[in-house]
């Protein structure tokens, strides 16, 4: 919402000496969040002046039209001559009383004002157009051209308000009374302890039988409507220049008179309003709600398909608008072209112009206007402030409002009849004890401040120890005591608080699982990789393109009620899909060599579903309640995923480089089990997104079961083409949760032996179709407790000399006992022993 300084001075009497950033320190000290502070017409200065133009001479031989003017200025100039000025513009004539700046000037943005030769002429000053002077779009996309009843030589600063201060304030949707200069004036008032002159109060005549005939046949969707009708306007009357700069300082944009009163009325009182072209309106006026594919032509010049669920406003032919959101194209407001020409040089084409209108001023339900703005996609200004809340005693109000301006700029008459629906209701009453906003600040307030900050918000407050507490019209969000305690506490201020830091108890530090976690990431960042974290949110057609199986349990999915984005409805699973993105962007914008990382969770939905209960506010939930939340709650281990792709040792003076390939996937996986203290199995596999030749399935033993927690290698090139990746594009992804599991609680300290090590190789020849884990396991286990590692360091393939689907795996063993230097005869022993227990185990046999 922004607020002109001038406009807001009408409703309270600030100090004179109270500048923009004055009033923003005491709203903020109030709670609402006041963003910025422009100062409109700071670097502006004149001469800036009111012109009449006298000639206007067409200049030929240019690429595009060029006029040169001559324009009275009065006595501006000095002279009382004449003003010479080249223009280019096209929608003002002879007569046309315009804004002209001086030499001399400087207008907004630094841009000083001389006289210069241009397209063969001299100029000596400039004809001003409202973007050129910072007041934002007038509509005319062109010169601004004053009423015929404006002064020659007049101070066009002051005439048109362009020096003010404007604060622009961010409403969060609990405080949707300040969408309105009412509700801002309000809060300025308490602020400063002056009294505020609101401008809803008004004479409003009765409801009578002879308004325009309205219908309400969905009381819950729309409970007040109100109906009045102007006569007789004049179709060529153009807003004042009062009017469309307040609306242009508001951030608006003038359109027409009828419409820019409307909207003026909404700024002011913070009710929406619509005006139908009465002509075009054909029998009574009515509410409900939309039946299924119902067709609707919305201001905008969209066609929109309804919605049962819709609340329109209709008259005998169907829909004439959406409720609260946008009214229909087919009773628009039609009025006379705003200037004679546009900016084009052409003359548009005439039309009808309206002289009879129905203001309609309504109150429809909050979340019914929510639902129909966001099913179509269609934002407005009035659906902004339904959504938050409007206050429905203001209806009648603004329309009178509305009727009084029209006929006050317009000409027009009020006729007598007045149409207003009320759906019984009866005030927001709230029963909280006088001492409650004291318990909730831990401050002593007393009875008289509770009952003064309550009352100067609207509320009507009754009793002693025990206060009846009334809530006003326009504060939906008041519901319980705990609302009253904060008004209270926000009005005599958050900074009066009282602080106190809490005392952690001593002795608790990160868990386990957070420890891992940050040692699995530093790790990582060690070993190269870049951490990349991602939000956790999906589509679906991601599981097709990494190419899982349809019954894979990765597809089963938390979906979310109301997604921040629709194509992205679901909780990730993996932690794939989120770093593929990521290296896509990189790569796409120049980063080539790319190698990231994220720990994070991922959402598994559990086999029962519980719904969440709801936790007490006024005490701390019991365990019993809180593990009930926990219940409702989709499992959420956290994984760890890797992702790389082009260089992984750049290329230089030391060497050649070399590409990532699927062993650097695989070798990120052993870096975080080593973290974790875990002995992780690393065996050819096959799953989803990876190159079935070039997968390792990760596996770790958790309580003597062997436990399948993650793969690691080469994505499958179906899968690089189907997200658009670098070709070789290599991922891995474990679960460190179960990876915790399995290893040791306390970090364990290499042992360090003063023996020397016994270095003995073996090569084994296998089938082709044996895994060499499997063999590795076999040699490891019957090595025994001298065995210090294992090592393969070549895989050899050749049919003449293994036979046809025979291959050999050469192993280096390292043995080391702590407490003595081993005889040949003991790594010997150990080493006969290994290999005949994988002889054993997968008909190994010694190569040669």
């Amino acid at each position: 919402m922004r607020v002109p300084l001038s406009w807001l001075r009408e409703y309270v009497d600030l100090p004179a000496t109270e500048t923009g950033r004055d009033v923003q320190a005491k709203l903020i000290a109030a709670g609402l969040e006041v963003e910025t502070v422009e100062h409109l017409g700071a670097d502006l200065k004149g001469p800036l002046v009111v012109g009449q133009v006298l000639t206007i001479e067409e200049l030929e031989g240019f690429k595009k039209p060029i006029r040169f003017c001559t324009v009275d200025v009065g006595r501006a100039n000095g002279t009382g001559e004449p003003q010479e000025v080249v223009c280019g513009a096209r929608n003002f004539a002879v007569g046309d009383k315009v804004v002209v700046v001086l030499p001399g000037a400087v207008l907004p943005g630094g841009f000083a004002i001389a006289a210069r030769k241009t397209y063969g002429k001299v100029s000596h000053g400039m004809i001003c157009s409202s973007d050129e002077l910072g007041m934002g779009d007038d509509g005319t996309k062109g010169i601004i051209v004053l009423p015929p009843e404006t002064e020659v030589g007049k101070d066009a600063v002051e005439l048109l308000e362009l020096v003010d201060e404007v604060l622009d304030i961010a409403v969060t949707p609990d405080r949707g009374y300040c969408l309105s200069m009412r509700g801002v004036a309000r809060e300025t008032a308490t602020a400063y302890g002056l009294p505020l002159r609101d401008p809803a109060l008004l004479d409003v005549p009765g409801p009578n039988a002879y308004g325009y005939p309205v219908e309400v046949s969905d009381p819950v969707g729309c409970d007040r409507f109100t109906a009045r009708t102007v006569t007789g306007l004049s179709p060529d009357t153009r807003s004042p220049i009062w009017l469309t700069r307040r609306l242009q300082k508001a951030g608006m944009r003038p359109v027409s008179l009828a419409v820019d009163i409307t909207n003026y009325v909404m700024l002011e009182l913070g009710q929406p309003l619509h005006a139908y072209d009465r002509s075009m309106v054909r029998g009574t006026i009515g509410v409900r709600r939309a039946e299924q594919g119902e067709k609707l032509t919305t201001l905008d010049g969209v066609q929109r398909t309804l919605d049962a669920e819709d609340l329109v406003i209709t008259d005998e032919r169907g829909p004439i608008g959406l409720a609260g959101v946008m009214g229909g194209a087919d009773t628009e407001i039609a009025d006379l072209p705003q200037s004679r020409t546009d900016s084009t040089g052409g003359t548009p084409a005439l039309g009808r112009a309206t002289s009879e209108v129905v203001v309609e001023a309504a109150h429809f339900d909050p979340v019914s206007v929510a639902r129909t703005a966001r099913r179509h996609k269609l934002s407005s200004e009035a659906s902004r402030r339904f959504e938050r809340g409007v206050d429905p005693q203001a209806a009648a109000a603004a329309a009178q409002r509305t009727v009084d301006l029209l006929v006050l700029l317009a000409g027009g008459t009020a006729e007598a009849g007045v149409t207003e629906f009320m759906a019984p209701s009866a005030p927001h009453t709230l029963t909280i004890p006088a001492d409650h906003p004291d318990k909730v600040a831990g401050v002593a307030y007393g009875r008289e401040t509770v009952v003064r900050r309550l009352q100067q918000v609207g509320c009507d407050v009754y009793g002693q120890d025990e206060l009846i507490v009334t809530v006003p019209s326009w504060r939906p969000d008041l519901t319980d005591p705990n609302d009253l305690a904060e008004e209270v506490i926000r009005l005599e201020g958050y900074e009066n608080l009282p602080v106190t830091l809490p005392r952690p108890p001593a002795g608790r530090g990160l868990t386990s699982r957070q420890r891992l976690h940050r040692r699995t990431g530093r790790a990582l960042a060690g070993a190269g990789y870049v951490e990349a974290p991602n939000y956790p949110f999906v589509g679906e057609q991601i599981f097709d393109q990494l190419g899982l199986d349809a019954d894979d349990p990765a597809r089963r999915v938390v979906k979310l009620t109301n997604p921040l984005n629709d194509e992205e409805p679901v909780l990730r699973t993996s932690l794939l899909p989120g770093l593929l993105g990521a290296l896509r962007r990189n790569d796409g914008r120049g980063s080539h060599d790319v190698a990231l990382f994220e720990t994070g969770l991922v959402f598994k939905p559990r086999e029962e579903q519980r719904a969440a209960v709801r936790l007490p506010v006024d005490r701390r939930p019991t365990d019993e309640e809180l593990a009930g939340l926990d219940a409702a709650l989709p499992d959420q281990p956290r994984h760890v995923a890797a992702v790389l792709a082009g260089a992984r040792e750049q290329a230089g003076w030391w060497g050649a480089g070399r590409p990532a390939d699927w062993a650097d996937a695989v070798e990120a996986a052993r870096t975080v089990a080593a973290e974790a203290g875990a002995e992780l199995v690393v065996r050819q596999g096959r799953y989803g997104p990876w190159h079935p030749g070039r997968c390792a399935e990760l596996a770790v033993t958790v309580d003597g079961t062997e436990r399948v927690i993650g793969h690691a290698g080469e994505l499958h090139p179906r899968v690089v083409k189907n997200l658009g990746l670098p070709a070789r594009t290599c991922a891995m992804e474990l679960d460190l949760d179960a990876l915790e599991q399995a290893g040791e609680s306390i970090p364990q300290a290499p042992g360090i032996s003063t023996f020397p090590v016994a270095t003995q190789d073996v090569a084994l020849v296998v089938d082709g179709s044996v895994p060499a884990a499997d063999v590795e396991a076999a040699l490891r286990e019957g090595a025994g407790e001298l065995l210090e590692s294992i090592r393969l360091f070549d895989v050899y393939e050749n049919a003449e000399q293994l036979g046809e689907g025979r291959k050999s795996l050469a192993y280096a063993l390292r043995f080391r006992a702590p407490d003595r230097t081993l005889t040949v005869d003991e790594a010997s022993a150990a080493r006969e022993s290994a290999v005949a227990l994988a002889g054993e185990r997968t008909g190994a046999t010694l190569r040669g």
